[in-house]
């Protein structure tokens, strides 16, 4: 149990109905989820409004109801907290039920377009390798120390951060590793967090289905470092174009990391294979199993950030050579004809260039290239025919399918995806509505030594298709289509 006036210690409100002299068991802001004697938060989301369900809370036990309005109706023995902003109120509530866990625990953040899951992947791993309690929070799962928790989203509601947090805290972690998405910040789930690093990997075209310019987008990654403390690191990547404007009103210590500028940590690729690369790091030569100009972006990224966190240089980068890429992050096999597949979760025109730029500049020309790429439903459909261009103008072949339609007509999507098609790119393109016929089909089209990209889904294990989620998994896919198990 937990003091109500504790709970709502930093709450900015505007005013009480009912008394504050109360104790709370449970905090929610899913009517579904309250309990007797808990604390529902009214949120207003995306596609419904907490306010709707304030009744049902309060018949399913809640005591007290953070609102950002006044009710018309009160009920007998319930308190009304009326504030302005209850996404906000609810950061704060969930950190000081669970006391503050972010304040207790080093907590890196990663936030940007490309690269978040890598590093903070590798970092996790990597700590881990060198005997260190750590937790990771993350698209793919969840971590405490060795325990794996399913996740949801890249960042999980303020509620559950807070509690993982606190768990991290009680099985003495010493660091905790986050993806900091952009609908996090901009829906406060990350509000109140104690960061001790931020990390900026780059921005390009993502996720304007959410925001409405890319100016949006922009400002709204700028939040959290704009929020970051005197005594925090704002780690950041110099190559960027942004990056100014990223730490433009930032409090905190500023650290870069860059391939091509100044910075205070500097890389040099000098070798780039399919199975890893050769790189110099601040003068130290590296083999990374990693691949790909991308890839050295975020092996620097988790260099840098051992090296603030006064990580030994020699064991340090020992660890790192042996790290393996993200699961559906440029994951490759390789049959006994030669044929090599990469599964990556590219779903935006900037990764999707990257890897395919990355595979051009390693295979020797005389392979056919094979891309096998959809574009999700529901999600910012402006980014359709610059997807499929770039596969087109990057690929000897490709296959235009299905990724996640979810409520949409994937025949649509795919349509959407071949508009602005030349003749000479659409000569190159197949259409497949069925994925796993096109895994199929790409398998069939490559001969010896040809290389498959299947992008898009990368570590997803289903397949969303109207608001159903079906069971799918590229690499498992790909690797049947290629009898390799």
């Amino acid at each position: 149990m937990k003091s109500l006036k504790d709970i709502l210690y930093k709450v900015e409100i505007s005013s009480v109905i009912g008394t504050t002299d109360l104790s709370i068991n449970s905090v929610a802001f899913d009517s579904r989820k309250v309990k007797k004697q808990s604390l529902f938060v009214a949120v207003r989301g995306i596609q419904t409004d907490g306010h709707q369900y304030i009744l049902q809370a309060i018949e399913s036990g809640a005591r007290v109801i953070i609102v950002e309005q006044e009710p018309v109706e009160t009920h007998d023995g319930i308190s009304y907290i009326i504030v302005k902003n209850s996404s906000k109120a609810l950061a704060v509530i969930a950190a000081n039920f669970h006391d503050n866990p972010s304040e207790k625990i080093k907590l890196i953040g990663v936030t940007g377009t490309n690269g978040k899951t890598t590093i903070v992947s590798l970092l996790y791993n990597l700590f881990k390798g060198m005997n260190k309690k750590v937790g990771m929070l993350s698209t793919i799962n969840n971590k405490i120390n060795k325990e794996t928790i399913k996740s949801t989203y890249t960042t999980g509601d303020a509620l559950q951060i807070n509690h993982l947090l606190a768990e991290m805290v009680n099985q003495e972690c010493v660091c905790c590793f986050m993806e900091v998405s952009s609908h996090a910040i901009d829906q406060n789930r990350v509000a109140v967090l104690a960061f001790d690093v931020m990390i900026f990997t780059n921005i390009s075209h993502d996720h304007l289905d959410y925001h409405s310019t890319f100016n949006e987008y922009i400002n709204v990654k700028k939040i959290v470092f704009d929020n970051l403390k005197s005594d925090a690191i704002a780690l950041v990547n110099n190559d960027d174009k942004h990056a100014k404007d990223i730490l433009k009103d930032t409090k905190a210590k500023t650290q870069t990391f860059s391939l091509r500028s100044m910075s205070n940590f500097k890389c040099k690729i000098l070798e780039n294979q399919f199975d890893g690369m050769l790189l110099n790091i601040n003068n130290y030569d590296l083999w990374t199993r990693l691949i790909g100009e991308f890839n050295a972006y975020n092996v620097l990224a988790v260099y840098a950030v051992g090296r603030l966190l006064n990580c030994e240089e020699e064991k340090l980068l020992e660890g790192i050579s042996l790290l393996d890429s993200a699961e559906g992050r440029f994951q490759s096999v390789k049959n006994k004809e030669g044929i090599t597949a990469i599964v990556d979760y590219a779903h935006t025109p900037d990764a999707l260039q990257n890897v395919l730029s990355t595979i051009n500049k390693i295979r020797s020309g005389n392979e056919n290239l094979i891309t096998v790429i959809g574009c999700g439903g529901d999600r910012d459909k402006r980014k359709r025919p610059k997807m499929a261009a770039i596969a087109s103008n990057l690929s000897t072949k490709v296959i235009i399918t299905s990724d996640n339609p979810r409520s949409e007509d994937p025949e649509k999507i795919i349509t959407e995806m071949m508009s602005n098609l030349d003749p000479i790119q659409k000569k190159k393109c197949l259409e497949i509505l069925d994925r796993k016929q096109a895994i199929k089909t790409a398998c069939m089209l490559a001969e010896e030594n040809d290389i498959i990209l299947i992008a898009g889904k990368g570590h997803e294990k289903y397949q969303e298709i109207k608001g159903v989620k079906y069971p799918f998994d590229d690499m498992l896919e790909i690797k049947q289509s290629l009898n390799l198990i």
